[in-house]
């Protein structure tokens, strides 16, 4: 049985062996469908009370398919960061503290775009973005995914590769 350490430099060989091409495709593919999605009318009312963002209070945490994983961990380093920030309070990681607003909107999950509190409206239906949750899923595959996995572990394997 290999110990922890050699497991995981293995899974860091296996999956550090992507080609850029291809990390760069399903980022590139992950953008467009976020793109669509917000072409897409929605009415909800986000007045920015980031109740979404406190994943402990919430008992929901956002799961990312490898597109959205790397999107997420390019937005991470554009923001100055060389790691995963540590979230002692059951919040996102990614949730500023002190402004309570997101380090990475821009690049934020697909999950984070489509779920909202109550209060602004609640979660998108899943059968008006199910094209697009497909279309995840076919990037996921196409770039050696093998499912959405919760967000702290996605990014964290998006950090190797």
């Amino acid at each position: 049985m290999k110990s922890l350490a050699e497991a995981n430099f293995l899974l860091t060989s296996i999956v550090s062996k992507i080609p850029k091409e291809q990390i760069r495709s399903a980022m590139a593919a992950t953008q467009a469908i976020y793109a669509d999605l917000a072409s897409r009318p929605v009415e909800r009312n986000c007045t920015g009370i980031a109740q979404c963002c406190h994943f402990r209070l919430t008992g929901k945490t956002p799961h990312l398919t490898r597109g959205e994983a790397l999107t997420a961990w390019a937005a991470v380093k554009a923001s100055g960061r060389k790691v995963l920030p540590e979230s002692i309070d059951g919040a996102c990681p990614l949730l500023n503290p002190k402004t309570q607003r997101c380090l990475i909107y821009a690049g934020r999950p697909f999950g984070c775009r489509t779920h909202f509190c109550g209060a602004a409206g609640g979660p998108m239906a899943r059968d008006s973005v199910i094209d697009l949750i497909h279309r995840l899923e076919t990037i996921d595959a196409a770039a050696g995914g093998d499912g959405p996995k919760p967000f702290a572990s996605a990014l964290r394997e998006a950090e190797d590769l």
